[in-house]
């Protein structure tokens, strides 16, 4: 096994940023009613300001798979390589732009770049790890020299009211579980390149660990599409109606998330990451950067409050977060997270930084340890 430095960062935000205010003109108005829970859910999540690959004359910039693209090539850019020698490409998001084929294939033809083994994993923010280990692992074990890995989300075209029609129009009482995600997910890729060695000048980042684990043994799913429900007895999916015509009348297709589920995995994840400060030995107080994905600045809070009970909080101003100005892009968020931090923080040799990627899709948690190595 050999070191793996991430020596490239790179992303893709579409668009210009959109406000608050503007919000409407772009995933469009279900009803008066909807819009003030909209304005609530923005008030909990925190963020000012995202990225849409929509436009407000309804027609679209990217694709998800050009977003992915484009930050590749960005992370490319950064690490000073050519895209055309890279031997492994590793994608994550949580729905391609096709049901068929897997969506790695689709950015290998927007990337344009000569043949090379790849990955595809769809999950939801934890995605983005897993796609990462891939490669790591890839480059650790000598199969590949040049890997990279993408998140990508295109969470907005979700969000247009024709996908909530008929189950949920301007007549039926605001629904929390669709609001929230309406009004707190959007667009935007990132990336990250893999090498055995680190850059000849300059940051670059050694991969220490990723680990991550599932709770689906505990939980069902939580944020989901594809069925009408989460409830056991009524989860039929998608696919099984008679048509998928059957399946969005009945409300199959909309994406939901149950928050009452999502807090019940708070404490699975704490004490995964407790589990974690044992094995390695660390110290919380070690880190000098930690980077935690929440979807709201309120959870990102109840997230603090439970760290602090347990005595393993890491000191607040180390933690690192771009929601407010970026949104919340899902599985690209870490790699957007990563992007900032190294090009806008003058970090120095031997810092440690960690990731931390919660997913309450069914309940996911995912970590990734990296040392700072300054080549300068």
């Amino acid at each position: 096994m050999t070191d793996v430095f991430i020596t490239g960062v790179g992303k893709c935000l579409p668009g210009e940023p959109v406000s608050n205010d503007e919000i409407g003109s772009i995933i469009g108005k279900i009803s008066d009613r909807s819009d003030s829970l909209g304005t609530a859910t923005l008030r909990k999540n925190g963020i000012k300001k995202r990225y849409y690959a929509l436009t407000a004359s309804g027609n679209y910039t990217h694709t998800n798979a050009q977003m992915a693209a484009e930050a590749i090539h960005d992370a490319f850019a950064h690490a000073k390589r050519s895209p055309d020698n890279a031997d492994y490409l590793a994608t994550s998001t949580t729905q391609g732009d096709y049901l068929v084929p897997g969506f790695a294939s689709a950015v290998h033809g927007e990337l344009g770049i000569p043949p090379l083994e790849l990955a595809s994993f769809q999950s939801v923010c934890a995605s983005s790890l897993m796609a990462a280990k891939s490669a790591w692992l890839a480059v650790r074990t000598h199969e590949a020299r040049l890997a990279v890995a993408s998140g990508s989300e295109f969470s907005s075209r979700w969000f247009q009211p024709g996908f909530y029609q008929p189950f949920y129009n301007e007549d039926s009482r605001p629904d929390p579980e669709l609001e929230f995600l309406r009004w707190t997910l959007s667009d935007g890729a990132g990336a990250v390149v893999f090498e055995p060695e680190p850059k000849a000048t300059g940051i670059s980042l050694r991969v220490d660990w990723i680990k991550q684990k599932s709770f689906a043994d505990r939980f069902p799913p939580c944020m989901y599409a594809g069925a009408a429900t989460n409830k056991a007895a009524k989860n039929q999916p998608w696919n099984l109606y008679n048509s998928p015509a059957e399946a969005y009348q009945a409300g199959a297709i909309a994406l939901k998330q149950d928050f009452t589920l999502l807090y019940k995995m708070f404490p699975a994840w704490v004490g995964y990451y407790l589990e974690l400060l044992d094995n390695y030995q660390l110290d919380p107080n070690g880190i000098d950067y930690f980077l935690p994905h929440y979807s709201a600045q309120s959870l990102g809070q109840e997230m603090k409050k439970l760290l602090i009970k347990t005595g393993a909080m890491i000191p607040e101003e180390r933690w690192f977060s771009n929601l407010v100005h970026c949104g919340n892009t899902g599985t690209a968020s870490i790699f957007i997270m990563l992007d900032e931090l190294v090009k806008a923080k003058p970090l120095t040799a031997g810092q440690k930084i960690l990731c931390f990627v919660p997913e309450s899709g069914r309940g996911i948690c995912s970590f990734m340890h990296l040392s700072v190595f300054d080549n300068n």
